[in-house]
């Protein structure tokens, strides 16, 4: 008896040594594929948010090995916060908006006339993300922006593929626009907005909306650090920040390879730029091109990317993402001109700093105003952390502030 006791001793022991050395190994090879560069906002708060990701991640798979739960349930649970209790500022209630969950945020305070509405698609990378992950964040805009916020519970990667997200969130935004003065909304004050995949999103049912006249206009969009295009991961900010945290070059691909075709299986190709034929390549280089980025994006260095033979099997799998609904990047300039007000919020150490900036650009040209607020010491996921205790970024607070003051003035 007493030897299989120690049996089982020794065995969680050698188990529980096991898993440490794992995860040690694990956030030791992560940290030491990353850089921080000089100049981001509080370093050691973001190296800890690092390790805080790549535990949870390490965690989950074991629990996966173990047959307990999968990484991506596992994940998603520890990313998702309870809602929080009343708000003494705020009516807030959950309903459904034919079958997409949306959460609504209605200003107690009376009103004079009808508000503003902001419509707010999350982040997350197509698979993480919530209403409740962005509870905290959609309080703080209906607040301080004294505006209606209704929130996007979309549907999530890769259990569900593109254009299932897309899909989600055009029909909640038709139906807040046509139901907006039961909400107290004025119907010619609706702003669409979102960060990184949800930035993505919004961009993309701007773009829809211009082609429909049943519906009011959009009175203006926000995009904060969008994913615009997947066609090209050597611009200049993917090779400059391709391993700063939160978001890296390989991991960015992989969100996208999931939301188009819930795997990654053609990831090499993708990084690579050997999905795209030369041909569609040159087609989109008037949008497309690192020559349209300004200089100073590209002193800390880029090597253009020498084009290579694309594979004609691949291309195949992937070609969805040249349709703008995926790629609002790529839309033709009769859309993009038809576009509203827009403000564009861009990070210096984050991936996807090139494709804000050469939508803005496409904007410009095509006469759309547009309010820019670069955050030269941020990363990606900054504005999140804005109000995280410790773990706060007080540069994700002031980006954030500039969003909210954007939205009073509209």
């Amino acid at each position: 008896m007493e030897f299989a006791y120690a049996l089982l001793v020794l065995v969680l022991a050698v188990f529980i040594a096991a898993f440490i050395l794992l995860v040690v190994g694990t956030i030791y090879f992560d940290l030491s594929n990353s850089e921080i560069p000089p100049g981001v906002d509080q370093p050691v708060k973001l190296r800890i948010v690092h390790c805080i990701f790549i535990g949870t991640a390490v965690l989950g798979k074991v629990l996966e090995k173990l047959g307990l739960c999968s990484q991506l349930g596992f994940t998603r649970s520890m990313r998702w916060v309870k809602k929080l209790g009343e708000d003494p500022k705020l009516f807030i209630k959950d309903l459904q908006f034919e079958e997409v969950p949306v959460r609504i945020y209605q200003p107690r305070a009376p009103s004079a006339g009808r508000r503003r509405g902001v419509i707010y698609f999350h982040g997350g990378g197509w698979i993480f993300g919530s209403i409740n992950s962005y509870e905290p964040l959609c309080r703080y805009i209906a607040r301080e922006s004294e505006s209606v916020v209704m929130s996007v519970e979309y549907r999530l990667a890769p259990e569900h593929t593109y254009p299932t997200q897309y899909e989600d969130c055009l029909t909640a935004t038709t139906h807040f626009m046509k139901t907006a003065e039961d909400y107290g909304v004025d119907p010619a004050c609706i702003i669409i907005s979102g960060d990184s995949a949800g930035g993505n999103l919004a961009a993309a049912v701007c773009q829809t909306l211009v082609s429909r006249p049943d519906l009011p206009k959009v009175h203006a969009q926000v995009l904060i650090y969008p994913c615009l295009q997947a066609i090209d991961f050597n611009l200049p900010a993917y090779q400059q920040n391709c391993g700063v945290p939160l978001l890296f070059r390989e991991r960015m691909a992989f969100y996208v390879l999931q939301y188009l075709k819930g795997d990654a299986s053609c990831l090499e190709d993708v990084l690579e730029g050997s999905h795209m034929p030369v041909d569609i390549k040159l087609k989109f280089r008037k949008w497309l091109s690192a020559d349209n980025i300004p200089k100073e994006f590209k002193v800390r260095g880029y090597k253009p990317k020498v084009p290579i033979e694309c594979s004609n099997e691949v291309y195949e799998e992937v070609k969805k993402c040249c349709e703008p609904a995926f790629s609002p990047l790529l839309a033709e300039d009769a859309v993009v001109c038809q576009l509203p007000e827009s403000f564009i919020l861009t990070c210096e150490h984050d991936v996807l700093r090139d494709d804000a900036l050469l939508y803005k650009k496409r904007l410009e040209d095509g006469g759309v105003p547009v309010t820019w607020y670069h955050i030269e010491n941020g990363f990606h996921g900054i504005i999140s952390l804005f109000d995280c205790g410790r773990l706060s970024f007080p540069a994700g607070k002031k980006g954030l502030d500039n969003i909210v003051n954007f939205l009073r003035s509209v």
